[in-house]
């Protein structure tokens, strides 16, 4: 068995995914649009080129996600994605990346268990929890 997340969009979705493969090393899966889908008559014609589904593989971890048309949008609450970095300098990286255009919840700062921990938002309105353990 196998989890992974699935993170609903506002019509950013490709833009998102195109930030994590950047900023994360990440690689793109296949990418389905509405139009020419089975699901095009549930989005306006304007949405034709908005993502259906589409995936994302970062760290040997697949994350998924789509776009949901806006009257059925809901902003994530109450999950985090969370990210495990071995290197303090990579992490301040990855933080200020994902920062831009976002809200910073808990600045990047070494803690008693970690060399860095901070929360934020990216500008897509996803959590995201990044930790860098404290060295040995």
């Amino acid at each position: 068995m196998k989890m992974n997340p699935y993170v609903s969009f506002k019509g950013d979705c490709e833009e998102a995914f195109r930030v994590y493969q950047r900023t994360l090393g990440g690689r793109l899966g296949e990418i389905f649009r509405y139009g020419g889908s089975p699901m095009a008559g549930t989005v306006t014609p304007d949405w034709a080129d908005k993502v259906m589904h589409g995936s994302i593989e970062i760290g040997g971890q697949v994350m998924m996600g789509g776009d949901v048309a806006p009257d059925r949008y809901e902003s994530p609450r109450g999950v985090s994605l969370s990210l495990q970095i071995a290197n303090p300098s990579e992490a301040e990286r990855i933080f200020d990346d994902l920062a831009r255009e976002g809200t910073v919840i808990m600045p990047l700062e070494k803690t008693f268990w970690a060399d860095r921990f901070g929360i934020l938002v990216d500008r897509f309105g996803v959590s995201w929890l990044i930790n860098c353990e404290a060295s040995q």
